[in-house]
């Protein structure tokens, strides 16, 4: 049988296994808990433990469905592209590269872990010279860049400075002059550094973006603009050509992509804002889980078990939504950043040998925070007509000083959710019956500190390409994104061929003569 009829045989037995309930699951198997949580726990030195709690058991995946999903395993290669990703392998075909971004955090070739090292050690530098004065006071960071270049610092700066940040950090992606504007509003020139974070730096709105900045810098009394600016990019040159003086320019390698690329020289203003013993703590937390996802087999490695997850969902019982509700107000910003990780990694039609993708592909990551989420869309959860996959993560030490009472009721609801989603409640009255048997995955985290960050951060880029190896595409392309981008040049044009209504959409706008 050719590897292409095995894979089919593995969907089909899947697709053709029995579908017990939750509760029959659960009345099944008394060890069931046991086998479908893991307790991860890592020494990381000088940083302390790491501890997280993840829980399975609350998803219809059993021995069955998961025997079948190590098949597939094997028939896909998984263990080969595994090594491939920590070896230097050309693991994104589509543009002749490895992806290096885990060397970046110490999980990598011996040659590629070394260049991550200096990198870091050169950012370390700017980043202690800036806390110690050389730059004149600075308090404010305007850290410019889109996608993957603002989502991963965003997260992390907001997860991680509420109880201290040595330089406060105002991220602005959008090209809407508003956003730029609110930066601007917050800050005193005099004391503001901006960052230009963009891996060509070519980026349309990230450049259009850093010029009005520099703009504001000159007309409110700096004397030397350029002389704020750090560059954080794959294209030292083309930072140079547009004015960045060398020695403010942190580079990073091309084989690091835009969304895994927080543990980069991207990481910048989170190492400015909280200084970089945490940021080394952060990229620790990454490389435990690197470590754990490199050397555990089968349904036993974490990020792989979520996967198996998520492709059961989406591809056998026909799931076209996964929803992720973090209940700490630290990472609410995290269902954003797994939307762009996942979607853009993952939403393609066409496998990495060009053919077409004959089942879905990524679900629709979406979500939200705990418990403001409860009184908005849990009702589409508990009783719609969607079956919705859930992920609930919650961190066991609070992230406040209140009182006990504030982040007892935070976690009790947190588990109520994933209880109730389960059990439901009958009713002769449709209207007050939850039908239940509605699946969710636990991530119950220790703490919410620097390292765990980075840890569960890893977690998902490793569970993003375990789905991609399993499905047979490329994680590391997004031909999707590219494609809105040059019809937006072309419109600026007006060379392109466009249909009727956008044509007048443009005339109304103001956008065409």
């Amino acid at each position: 049988m050719t590897k292409t009829a095995t894979i089919t045989a593995i969907w089909e037995r899947l697709k053709g296994l029995p579908q017990p309930s939750l509760a029959e699951l659960f009345a099944g198997d008394d060890e069931r808990v046991a086998k479908l949580s893991q307790r991860l726990e890592f020494d990381l030195g000088e940083f302390g433990p790491l501890g997280m709690l993840l829980d399975w058991s609350k998803t219809h995946l059993d021995d069955p469905v998961l025997d079948e999903f190590e098949e597939l395993c094997e028939a896909t290669g998984f263990a080969d592209s595994r090594a491939a990703l920590f070896d230097g392998g050309i693991v994104n075909p589509t543009e002749g590269r490895a992806a290096t971004h885990g060397a970046m955090r110490g999980s990598g070739t011996e040659a590629d872990v070394e260049e991550g090292e200096a990198l870091l050690a050169r950012m370390g530098m700017l980043v202690e010279a800036i806390h110690e004065g050389a730059l004149g006071p600075v308090k404010h960071l305007i850290h410019i860049g889109i996608g993957g270049s603002a989502l991963g610092p965003q997260l992390a700066v907001d997860a991680l400075t509420r109880d201290l940040e040595l330089v406060n950090v105002h991220v602005v992606s959008n090209i809407d002059g508003l956003a730029l504007e609110q930066a601007f509003a917050a800050c005193d020139p005099a004391t503001t550094l901006i960052a230009i974070a963009s891996k060509t730096f070519t980026t349309t709105e990230t450049m259009t973006n850093a010029s009005s900045a520099l703009k504001w810098l000159s007309e409110n009394g700096v004397d030397d603009p350029g002389g704020r600016v750090i560059a954080l990019t794959a294209n030292p040159e083309g930072a140079v050509e547009w004015g960045v003086d060398e020695t403010r320019i942190l580079p990073f390698p091309e084989s690091v992509g835009g969304r895994y690329s927080l543990w980069s020289s991207i990481g910048f203003p989170l190492a400015l804002a909280v200084g970089m013993e945490d940021f080394r703590a952060f990229l620790t937390g990454a490389l435990a889980i690197d470590t754990h996802f490199r050397e555990t087999d089968g349904r036993a490695n974490a990020p792989l078990l979520a996967a198996f997850g998520d492709l059961y969902y989406a591809r056998v019982r026909g799931c076209q939504t996964r929803a992720v509700f973090a209940y700490d107000e630290r990472l609410a910003l995290l269902p954003d950043y797994l939307q762009q990780l996942e979607m853009e990694s993952n939403g393609k039609s066409a496998t990495a040998d060009g053919k077409p993708v004959n089942q879905p592909t990524a679900a629709i990551t979406w979500g939200g925070v705990g418990t403001d989420a409860q009184h908005a869309v849990f009702q589409l959860l508990h009783q719609g007509t969607h079956l919705v996959p859930v992920d609930f993560i919650a961190s066991i030490a609070p992230g406040d000083e209140l009182a006990p009472a504030h982040h007892k009721s935070l976690l009790m609801n947190c588990l109520a959710q994933g209880a109730t989603l389960m059990a439901g409640k009958a009713s002769d009255d449709l209207a007050c019956n939850y039908p239940g048997d509605r699946p969710s995955a636990m991530f119950l985290l220790d703490d919410c500190d620097a390292a765990t960050l980075g840890a569960l951060i890893a977690f998902h880029e490793h569970r993003t390409f375990a789905g991609a190896v399993l499905m047979g595409i490329n994680p590391f392309d997004q031909f999707g994104v590219e494609l809105g981008k040059a019809m937006a040049k072309s419109i600026d044009s007006g060379e392109g061929n466009f249909d009727p209504s956008t044509k007048a959409l443009m005339a109304a706008a103001g956008l065409q003569s």
